[in-house]
Parts: C-alpha cells; structure tokens; sequence
C-alpha cells in the first residue's frame, strides 16, 4: 500500500471522531486490506453460521516494542487468539479486530501493522469479520494495543477438560520454550545484547487439529504457556486436577541461545512467556504416537516428553534435575518481564 495517496502520515484524533477522517482510514486501510463478504457490510456486527458448540476466546495485546524480532504486535495478536481457540480444541473461523491507537503513530507503522494481521489470519485460515478503531490523546496510550475476539466450532472428537487428565498421563511440549520473552527482552532500552533469538509467535491450530482428528479424547488437555511461561501453566493445572505433575530438567526444551541469555539476565525460562508453544496431556498408552506426530509436523519439531501426572505431591509441580535432585516448582509471583504480550 502506498502510504503517500493516504494524504496523512500520522494517526491523530480525528481518524478517531467517527466522521470523515474515520471513515478514510476505514476506507484505505481496513476495508481495503480485510476485503471479504463479512466485514464489506460495515455494520457495527456480523452475522455469521455455527453448526455446533463454539468456542470464544478475548485477549488484548499491550506488548512493547509493538516490532520485535520475529514479529509484531499484529501478527501476535492473531496468533495469540487463534492458539486460545485452539487450546479449548476448537477450529478457529472468524476474529473480531479493535485497534486503540495513539495519536501520532506513523501511519506506515500502523499499515504495517495492519498487513501482518491479514497475513497471520490468512496463514491461520481465520477472517477478520468486525472490529473498531479508536484514537487516543498523545500520552494517553503506547502507540497501539490491539483487542481479537477469536470464535471457532469444537472439534467433534474433542473433550479437552481438566476432569479428564489422570494419573500417569503424559506431558509434551511442542518446541523449544522462551524465545518470545527472550526476543523481546533482547530489544529492552538498557537491556540489549547481540542475540538472534526470535519470537516464536506462530499458529499451531492446524497441527492441534490433526492431533484431535487421529486421537480425540486421548487427548485430555491443551495449553499455551505465554504470561508466566512453563512454570506457571503447570502450577495451575496441578492445582486444577488436585493430583501431582512430574517433570525432568534435562527434558525441557530450551535453545542454547536462549539458556545463555536467561543466564545472562538472570532469568528462569521456566517462566518465560512463550507465543508459539502448547502442552498437551495425553493418554499414556497413546503418548509415543502423539509425539511422533508431533515432530513430524513443522510446528513440533522439537516436541518432547517433559513429565507426567502423578498421585505424588498433590497440587505441585516437582523439577527432578539432571543430578538427581528435586524441588517444588511454584508458579510466577508478580512480573518478570512487563509488556511481554
């Protein structure tokens, strides 16, 4: 999109009036890039079909910087909506899109932005179908948090509930864990240092649905470890299922790069937010296959087996180490790292 025919090249509060400048955004910019029947009505909403249960996953991204190595604040905002859906073992179709812009934000960041949300929805297989623009005084924001409200059909094989995770299921992670929170901490103003670590910000729905087709209900729970990484999602499914989980330290997985700059930093990776990674609890007499489809697919790679449920230590999580020792691994209390997502 050429940005010099817009006749503007920064977001001020009158593309936020819901009069003319509004709509010429709207126009140039969204209706244009989003084009499909749904959103060409512009109406307020949109009427769409569902044949079964539905899944509705929300969630607002404040994430700074909004560009990042591997990334941005658009794509992970699709990705990060898409994945929720997916997690409760769902088919993500549709997204609604809000945008809470600041005054000011150039608008070649913003059509940046903009393009990297319909890339990500077209990789994802989503539209986006409504959503809303509001501007905000300079000062009052962060030049851009973005709101997706993502809807999908549950997979008719699916019955993913904490009710039916037991003892001795097992535990697998898709790839290697960190990243995103590293590549973000890696771009922090007086935190930098030379790194080629990414973000791991994907979508992993197509591969959650090949996993339901082949094995449905052996497949008890999913999860996504973002806002308080491995450490924290574990904690909480313990506590959910009040049994115990198990888990290896020379099983997780972590990119040597990233374990050198948590160690630099001073940080778990444990409890590092993570944007591309899920655990799913399966039943162990299917566990072998489930990861061999796993690392057969682009997106698990690097799955592995971390850990199991247990009858032991109900509600912890507890790390066996690499030298034969154990300790109780607690979930997050406050924020490692702020504005990660």
């Amino acid at each position: 999109m050429d940005t010099k025919n817009l006749g503007f090249d920064t977001i001020n509060l009158g593309h936020g009036s819901g009069g003319i400048m509004t709509r010429d955004l709207l126009d140039k910019v969204i209706f244009k890039t989003f084009d499909n029947p749904y959103l060409n009505q512009k109406h307020d909403g949109s009427i769409v079909k569902f044949e079964g249960e539905i899944a509705i996953s929300t969630d607002s991204f404040v994430i700074s910087p909004i560009f990042f190595k591997g990334g941005n604040i658009g794509e992970l905002a699709v990705n990060g909506t898409v994945n929720d859906v997916a997690m409760c073992g769902a088919i993500p179709k549709y997204l609604s899109l809000a945008f809470i812009v600041e005054e000011g934000l150039k608008i070649e960041d913003f059509i940046k932005i903009v393009n990297s949300v319909k890339a990500a929805a077209d990789k994802s297989g989503v539209q986006i179908i409504t959503g809303d623009t509001k501007v905000v005084e300079r000062g009052k924001g962060d030049k851009i948090f973005i709101n997706t409200t993502g809807f999908g059909e549950v997979h008719p094989k699916a019955n993913i509930t904490t009710d039916n995770v037991k003892i001795g299921d097992k535990i697998l992670v898709n790839g290697f864990i960190a990243q995103h929170g590293m590549a973000i901490m890696s771009q922090r103003e007086g935190l930098e240092f030379e790194s080629t670590i990414k973000s791991d910000t994907t979508n992993v729905n197509y591969l959650v649905k090949n996993l339901l087709d082949q094995f449905g209900d052996k497949i008890h729970l999913f999860r996504d470890p973002t806002r308080g990484g491995l450490a924290s999602v574990l904690s909480e499914i313990a506590m959910d299922i009040n049994l115990g989980i198990s888990i290896h330290e020379n099983k997780i997985p972590l990119e040597k790069q990233v374990a050198a700059a948590c160690e630099i930093l001073g940080l778990d990776p444990l409890y590092v937010a993570n944007e591309g990674v899920f655990l799913c609890i399966v039943d162990a007499a299917v566990a072998d296959e489930v990861l061999e489809m796993m690392q057969n697919d682009k997106k698990g790679i690097n799955s592995i087996c971390v850990g199991e449920i247990t009858s032991e230590h109900p509600k912890k999580v507890v790390m066996h180490s690499m030298v034969g020792g154990k300790r109780i691994v607690s979930p997050l209390i406050g924020e490692q790292l702020p504005r990660i997502c």
